[in-house]
């Protein structure tokens, strides 16, 4: 299958088009930096932003499958990439014939989604980590999944939990809604979606994905994740 991947160059979309192509699929990998991404056999690298309706037209033309990891960083400021984003992603497909589309979002946005009861997590992280600096990406991120499910493609909506760095892909878990746990390696996350490309048991429904073994302790994740690093997929 001829894979378009938006946000290829991202920590998640890395990992997701090698494995991908590790599973024979040819990717054409979409980022706005494309001499930053390594050639290898059955991989094109289209140089386009989500934002950018013909660019994204462009990358889509000639695919038989879409796959967007692709992710801004928290912002005070509005976020608009998400859904402007999906926008043009729906249109190219249309235009272009394709049928297939899986997105990654976050299980954040739900607020029945409560992985622990920990004082830490639910008095601090959550609402100083994750809510009030993610307030205008997770609106945008609503808004991304609005789009999707009003669209007349064979959407999955993959949600995943609190996102940390991890080469090897696990025994993860995937329910429906929103995950089972509290972390999700990215190495999973992209696995997940990868996976759904030969099932359709997730077709028109939102998944989440959760790792259930190496996952970092909290202290830690709220140092690499929270605190050091910019929050994208």
């Amino acid at each position: 299958m001829r894979v378009v991947v938006f946000g290829a160059n991202g920590p998640t979309g890395r990992l997701l088009t090698a494995q991908a192509l590790a599973q024979g699929h040819q990717v054409v990998a979409v980022t706005r930096n494309p001499a930053a991404v390594r050639p290898r056999d059955g991989l094109a690298v289209a140089s386009a932003d989500i934002r950018d309706r013909d660019a994204v037209e462009e990358a889509v033309a000639g695919g038989q499958a879409v796959v967007s990891v692709a992710g801004v960083s928290y912002s005070s400021k509005p976020i608009s990439t998400y859904s402007t984003g999906t926008a043009n992603l729906i249109a190219a497909m249309s235009r272009h014939g394709l049928k297939r589309l899986v997105v990654a979002s976050s299980a954040a946005i739900d607020p029945a989604y409560r992985p622990s009861d920990s004082f830490l997590f639910t008095r601090i992280v959550e609402p100083y980590f994750m809510r009030k600096p993610g307030r205008t990406l997770y609106e945008d991120t609503i808004r991304m999944e609005s789009l999707v499910r009003a669209s007349d493609v064979d959407w999955t909506i993959v949600r995943s939990a609190w996102l940390f760095d991890s080469d090897t892909v696990t025994d993860y878990r995937v329910s429906e809604n929103f995950p089972g746990g509290m972390y999700a390696g990215r190495s999973d996350l992209a696995a997940s979606m990868v996976a759904q490309l030969a099932d359709d048991r997730y077709v028109r429904r939102t998944v989440g994905v959760h790792t259930v073994e190496g996952t970092p302790s909290l202290i830690r994740q709220i140092w690499r994740e929270g605190i050091r690093k910019p929050q994208k997929q």
